[in-house]
């Protein structure tokens, strides 16, 4: 009923946008005495909820398994999507693209509609400090919201800034001084992603005539009437007949530089 199939991956783009953020977060590790770096280890990230990385936390490792889990570790997920009024635009309004291969089409697809998405960020972390480390190499970059730039529609050219918002942080520390447990602190952050959800797109000719038509009067009598005509007009020879004519201004495409022939008749 609603129409043909179609699957622009706008709501994945988004997730895999948010992730990419925090892929590059490292972990030092320096000498207390001199300062020196000892170790830098990137800080592993997946996609996941918390309760999933918790539960490998506290199991215990098999034979084929030597460890648990490695901490520190970062993981994320979408838990919400909801619309967005405060960002509605017209439902009637259109983007055009010209196809690059092909100037005598363009593309045609309505405006998107806005849609804000919840997502978790969590920093697990075995100690305090290793747990900061990680928290401070995010927070600055929110005040409170951080812009990133995705290519919603490679076929449309279209792409958009999408505002990612810190709306709270949340600390946990699970340790109840029982030793034979394994300990984690984890620092949760939940952001909104104010980005788009997009319908599919057609392929249109382009307009080669418009026309107007304008009445001025009464209805029953003196009324009077003219109709408009514009249609574009060539600035170059097309054809390369030496002339430059009305046969020129058929093969004039989207991409070209032209004019335009007005026309006027009473009516």
């Amino acid at each position: 009923m609603l129409g043909q199939h179609f699957y622009n991956e706008a709501i994945r783009k988004t997730v895999i946008g948010f992730g990419t953020l925090f892929n590059n977060i490292e972990l030092v590790k320096k000498d207390p005495n001199t300062g020196d770096v000892l170790e830098v280890e990137k800080v592993p990230l997946a996609y996941g909820p918390k309760q999933k990385f918790l539960t490998r936390l506290e199991q215990n490792p098999d034979v084929d398994r030597k460890v648990a889990i490695t901490l520190p570790r970062l993981y994320f997920e979408m838990t919400d999507i909801n619309y967005d009024s405060a960002r509605k635009t017209s439902p009637v309004q259109k983007y055009r693209t010209t196809i690059t291969d092909d100037g005598t089409e363009v593309k045609t697809q309505y405006v998107p509609v806005p849609y804000d998405m919840a997502f978790e960020l969590g920093i697990i972390a075995k100690d305090q400090d290793t747990g900061l480390q990680i928290l401070e190499q995010i927070l600055p970059f929110f005040q409170p919201n951080f812009n990133i730039t995705l290519n919603m529609i490679s076929d449309m050219e279209e792409k958009r800034d999408i505002a990612i918002v810190l709306n709270n942080i949340n600390y946990e520390d699970d340790w109840d001084d029982n030793f034979l447990n394994r300990r984690s602190i984890v620092w949760t952050l939940n952001f909104t992603a104010k980005s788009y959800i997009y319908g599919p797109y057609s392929n249109n000719g382009i307009i080669r005539k418009a026309v107007i038509y304008e009445s001025i009067g009464d209805l029953a009598e003196s009324r009077r009437s003219a109709s408009y005509t514009y249609s574009p007009k060539a600035l170059e020879d097309k054809n390369n007949d030496g002339v430059i004519d009305a046969a020129d201004d058929e093969l004039i495409i989207s991409t070209d530089d032209f004019g335009f022939n007005e026309g006027i008749e009473l009516l």
